[in-house]
């Protein structure tokens, strides 16, 4: 019994703060918009018993996922959102798998300061954050300040309001959860085995392509699906460092949510988005089951 009200709790958790929403969503996505509050109809209830059931579910549709393929601005959202947090995953890798191998192969008492020095952005507010590089990346910023004053650039750099300003904050932002899993990886392999493969006539560079990096993949697998999933909803990034010219599916949830007043369709694109991150976030649940295993 005490087995299983251990595990009831995160269960019973999860039902009521993420099944429970998730189908109150689903159920708005089948419903129409109307000037109301709430702003759709129809609305459950119970009082009119069976009869007010029936009526219920007769008068839920799929109107709003027949617009949303009828529309070119969801899907080429959908399709930017994909495109924007797959080219932000392959950065951050790029990014942060030195860094996590320079941790892992750091002298053991200064491996706790530069595990600090990953997670202390976290320290401060994410949105200051990103609001501070606003100010560093603008055309008056300290960026173009400085390089102007060492002569490199003529005239300030555009970058803010552009996918660049996107990548550059998708990156930042999501780095630490890149190089944690990383360096938990890399940290746990046993340096004979690099060792063992030089001595058998292997170079630097292949014993760790050879050995390194197959080694550290479930590290490298855990960071990707990491900084990829909430990348691709993200609205916070896209809306101060990419203008209105940056197209991503986050910005388009909120304008049909607040603006418009949609709630429907907002669901809808919820519902959709949703559907779209299972497949790696079933694929992430199957390689930690994997590593699990292996681990046993």
């Amino acid at each position: 019994m005490r087995r299983f009200i251990l595990i009831a709790v995160p269960y019973l958790w999860l039902v009521a703060l993420f099944l429970v929403p998730f189908l109150i969503v689903v159920k708005i996505s089948f419903s129409s918009a109307a000037i109301s509050m709430p702003p759709y109809t129809p609305t459950f209830s119970l009082t009119q018993g069976w009869a007010g059931i029936e009526n219920f579910f007769s008068q839920l549709s799929v109107d709003n996922f027949v617009f949303l393929t009828q529309d070119d601005l969801y899907w080429k959202a959908y399709l930017s959102s994909l495109q924007i947090a797959a080219i932000s995953t392959v950065l951050t890798l790029i990014v942060a798998y030195p860094m996590a191998y320079g941790m892992a192969r750091a002298p053991d008492e200064w491996r706790p300061t530069l595990l600090m020095l990953v997670i202390l952005p976290f320290w401060t507010s994410f949105l200051i954050r990103v609001y501070s590089w606003m100010g560093i990346i603008s055309d008056q910023g300290l960026l173009n300040q400085f390089l102007m004053w060492l002569g490199i650039i003529a005239e300030p750099l555009h970058i803010m309001n552009t996918s660049k300003a996107v990548y550059l904050g998708i990156v930042y932002t999501y780095l630490p959860f890149m190089i944690l899993p990383i360096y938990a990886a890399l940290e746990k392999m046993d340096d004979s085995l690099g060792e063992a493969a030089v001595d058998l006539g292997a170079s630097r560079l292949s014993s760790f392509w050879l050995v390194t990096v197959p080694m550290s993949r479930p590290g490298v697998i855990a960071g990707c699906f990491l900084v990829f999933i909430p990348a691709i909803g993200e609205y916070v990034i896209p809306q101060l460092l990419g203008g209105s010219n940056t197209l991503m599916i986050g910005k388009v949830l909120w304008t049909e949510f607040f603006s418009n007043a949609d709630w429907p369709l907002a669901s809808s694109v919820a519902v959709v988005l949703l559907l779209i991150l299972i497949i790696p976030i079933m694929l992430f649940q199957r390689n930690q089951q994997k590593n699990e295993e292996a681990g046993r």
